[in-house]
């Protein structure tokens, strides 16, 4: 082969390839999903891998919810609908305690994990670094579901609004909340013209359930928190109402989805999901914790998580997957 036929040769080879990667990423596009999957319908959540070979179908079945004060607690709530989820599923279902958001997402991630609630602001992140695809919330048999942002201060406070705020101490949760860290962020430099470190002192907690305790007992001059949260604390008297104000309420969000692994087997999927959706709720002990709720709720991530991702815009949220 002569030196021209070589060159020719060679940058054929480049276009080919560059031919193939395109016609691949035209095969599988992903918008912010991570390179580990792909979204051929558009629907923002990762797609079932085309090969069936690559389909999970554990004989245990991993469950977690969102990480709260006390996950010992909250293994003995979800006890009963485990119990039912393994009745429709035909398979051993287990109850992970998480410590955090990322534990949770790293564990879907890793494969770990299979099915999950997760709270409001990490599910876009695990929808986009973990596989992660939610259908469902809890809400009630009007279709109704969502709680409240809340900016809460000890009962005989001085701050009256948030512009008193200036100067103070404020606590969020973590920075992947919505509720309890990226909303009322966005909120105090938008509405109110404060910004963290400049014009007060932001400190996390780690969890809601930390924010309002720290707040009841003077130990943050303010929090941001999930109205839902504090609500089931004032229940089980954990804290006394008495001993909080609220100085904002924003409008409605959703509330912690419920989805499962992309990977997981297709009849397994669907049997998961009429688990949820056939659960009777009458006299379990999720009726007795969330109260105001009465079911399982189907959601559209595309749609419901619409106002979540706006707020992550606004907040200069990248999806960044390790």
């Amino acid at each position: 082969m002569n030196r021209s036929s070589a060159i020719f040769a060679l940058f054929t080879a480049l276009a080919l390839g560059a031919s193939t990667a395109a016609l691949a990423q035209q095969d599988c596009p992903r918008g912010d999903l991570d390179k580990a999957y792909c979204d051929r319908n558009g629907d923002l959540v990762a797609d079932m891998p085309a090969d069936s070979k690559q389909w999970v179908n554990p004989s245990t079945l991993v469950f977690a919810y969102t990480p709260v004060e006390d996950p010992a607690l909250y293994s003995k709530v979800w006890d009963g609908f485990l119990k039912h989820l393994e009745k429709v599923t035909g398979k051993k279902v287990v109850f992970f305690p998480v410590q955090s958001n990322a534990a949770e997402i790293e564990a879907m991630r890793s494969g770990r994990l299979h099915i999950a609630g997760v709270s409001t602001g990490p599910t876009p992140i695990a929808v986009n670094c973990a596989g992660y695809v939610p259908f469902a919330i809890m809400g009630t048999n009007s279709g109704t579901f969502g709680y409240e942002m809340e900016i809460i201060v000890p009962a005989d406070s001085p701050i009256k609004t948030p512009a008193d705020l200036k100067g103070k101490k404020l606590a969020f949760t973590a920075p992947t909340s919505n509720s309890g860290y990226k909303a009322p962020s966005v909120l105090l430099e938008s509405e109110f013209k404060l910004v963290a470190k400049r014009d007060y002192e932001p400190v996390f907690s780690g969890k809601h359930d930390n924010s309002v305790l720290g707040v009841a007992n003077k130990d943050y001059d303010a929090a941001a928190i999930a109205n839902e949260v504090m609500f089931r604390m004032f229940e089980r008297n954990v804290v006394d109402k008495n001993k909080i104000r609220t100085i904002y309420k924003s409008d409605t969000f959703p509330t912690t989805s419920y989805g499962m692994a992309y990977n997981l087997d297709a009849a397994l999927q669907e049997k998961i999901k009429e688990a949820f959706f056939t659960f009777p709720w009458e006299g379990s002990a999720l009726k007795a914790e969330f109260k105001t709720e009465d079911r399982f709720v189907p959601i559209n991530y595309q749609k419901n998580w619409a106002v979540i991702r706006k707020v992550d815009e606004a907040s200069g949220v990248k999806y960044a997957c390790k």
